[in-house]
């Protein structure tokens, strides 16, 4: 019973909702209903768990935090919408601050051959903006705890490698 309670999307949605309009987080609020659409029939990785989980895992974890900054909910929320569900950036509906984390968070896809070069680049951008960094980090302890089981081995170790060598410069920005 617990586990339901605990790990049900809908009531994570609702705890984000209602603190969000507790505290008048107003992009929050739309990034929610947003996040939830855009994701809607998505699964986690070889699970049968709703992907929207995991954006709503961020902001539970982040207000759990006493984090009530509605830019990052709001991101927290969206971070994954442009790389996942093919959205565009323009049409996301919060401001202009919650747009840039978006932007920050958003991956280019890389080829073998230009992997570093665009990593590179992406941490250095994300390390130049503490809210930015705040959510990759939580996005990161969040992928590896609920996906690792469902990851190739290859990829356990690119992650674990990427891990070493771009989130201690991340950990010293917060």
């Amino acid at each position: 019973k617990t586990n339901k309670a605990i790990y049900n999307w809908e009531h994570m949605k609702t705890y984000v909702k209602i603190t969000a309009k507790h505290n008048n987080l107003r992009n929050t609020l739309k990034a929610v209903d947003y996040a939830i659409e855009a994701h809607e029939g998505q699964k986690r990785k070889k699970s049968v768990i709703p992907y929207i989980y995991h954006p709503l895992n961020l902001a539970c974890h982040a207000l759990s935090m006493d984090i009530i900054e509605d830019e990052v909910i709001a991101a927290c929320m969206l971070h994954d919408v442009i790389e996942d569900c093919g959205r565009k950036l323009d049409d996301l509906p919060v401001n202009d601050e919650t747009k840039e984390l978006v932007r920050l968070l958003t991956c280019k896809k890389t080829k073998e051959n230009n992997r570093e070069e665009v990593l590179d680049a992406y941490y250095k951008a994300i390390e130049a903006n503490p809210k930015a960094a705040l959510i990759k980090c939580m996005d990161r302890c969040n992928n590896l705890t609920t996906m690792s089981w469902g990851l190739s081995r290859e990829k356990i170790y690119r992650m674990i490698k990427e891990t070493e060598q771009y989130y201690p410069g991340l950990i010293k920005v917060l």
